[in-house]
């Protein structure tokens, strides 16, 4: 019980301390953030030659230099442009003085083993895992070089697992956004950078828990690995790295701003009746599907086209019979799902969320476990 008040307590503190501007419709990108992490006397991961720091500066130069020239309507803004120390909460002030529609933030990874590689794309979010939250453990470490980071950061311990539970609570209202961003930065690094990908996954990060635009945090590789490390040192690797970025930075530009985007958000985000429940978040049975398809027709569920599909269930929402695959207690596994889906030729196929069988928003459910999760 004690654990529980204590943690209901450093929520609040930190909501009135940190308390995010009012959000604003992204339906174009003029500014974009790009943030290399660490720099200065904070070099990030250290390889046997290279440091993280100057591998994510180099790359971000890069990306930033790309969409200069090719997007001459698009403003980008650096968190650091040289290899000066920027405290984290900084990095969000500046995102949020500059009104911009995106943050980037570039990372190198790093592991106790020496074998671990390949990308991966984190958004601001409930930890489902301890590889998640030890990453954003590492990442968060930055803190313990600025000054006065327990006054500022109200007593958070970057070491605490505990404390990085209260941090999932935020960067909920461009959830959406910001995990389509992520998907695309992991097939472009995938098909384009050649890089294994490690997938689109959720973690406390202190940079990106303040941030009032959709924004994401990549892990471009391990730099504990010889292998990996040379090619994220080499400028070979960091231009495929920077100019897989840069591409879905363009296709999601492209996205946010065709006429027809605004109704696939509105698809996504359907107007929905929850369950009428006073307490939904103690007693619901939380479940993160894959809807792949839509019809007027009640289709069966053996239907030949669903049968490569699993687990295959059909809600009735809007007047349309709306058909799901997998049945997954997570958003990361409902996400790995999807690719599945995907590559099984339903390209459209998108994560929804349900309590007790009915349709909630996406948002709404990770709220309800990341409230859970404070309780327990």
């Amino acid at each position: 019980m004690k654990r529980t008040v204590l943690f209901f307590g450093i929520a609040m503190l930190l909501l009135s301390s940190f308390e995010v501007s009012g959000q604003r419709h992204h339906h174009s990108i003029k500014k974009v953030v790009i943030d290399p992490g660490h720099g200065g006397k904070d070099p990030g991961a250290v390889g046997r030659k290279s440091k993280e720091k100057d591998i994510v500066l180099a790359i971000a130069l890069k990306v930033g230099r790309y969409i200069e020239e090719n997007h001459k309507d698009v403003q980008v803004i650096y968190t650091r442009k040289s290899d000066v120390f920027i405290e984290l909460f900084r990095r969000a002030q500046i995102a949020n003085e500059s009104n911009a529609d995106l943050f980037i933030s570039l990372h190198c990874n790093a592991s106790k083993s020496a074998s671990a590689y390949g990308s991966e794309t984190f958004v601001m979010g409930l930890h489902k895992s301890n590889e998640n939250l030890e990453v954003a453990k590492k990442e968060n470490a930055a803190i313990l070089l600025e000054d006065d980071y327990e006054v500022v950061y109200e007593g958070f311990d970057p070491n605490s697992p505990e404390a990085h539970v209260v941090f999932t609570l935020y960067q909920n209202a461009y959830l959406e956004q910001s995990l389509g961003f992520s998907m695309l930065v992991q097939d472009q690094l995938r098909n384009r950078a050649k890089r294994h990908d490690r997938g689109v996954k959720q973690a406390g990060f202190l940079v990106l828990y303040k941030i009032a635009m959709p924004g994401v945090l990549i892990e471009t590789g391990f730099i504990s690995n010889a292998n990996e490390e040379e090619y994220l040192a080499s400028e070979q690797g960091q231009v495929f790295i920077a100019s897989a970025i840069y591409r879905a930075f363009k296709e999601y530009k492209q996205n946010v701003e065709k006429a027809g985007y605004v109704q696939e958000l509105a698809k996504v985000n359907e107007p929905v009746v929850e369950q009428k429940t006073e307490e939904p978040e103690l007693n619901g049975n939380i479940s993160f599907r894959v809807q792949f398809a839509a019809s007027k027709e009640n289709l069966p569920l053996n239907d030949p086209g669903f049968k490569s599909l699993g687990k295959i269930k059909k809600y009735l929402h809007q007047g349309m019979y709306k058909y799901t695959s997998g049945d997954e207690t997570s958003l990361e596994t409902a996400l790995k799902h999807k690719e599945y889906v995907v590559k099984k030729g339903f390209k459209d196929a998108f994560v929804v969320a349900f309590i007790n069988e009915e349709r909630i928003a996406i948002d709404k459910a990770v709220e309800i476990l990341q409230k859970r999760m404070l309780v327990n």
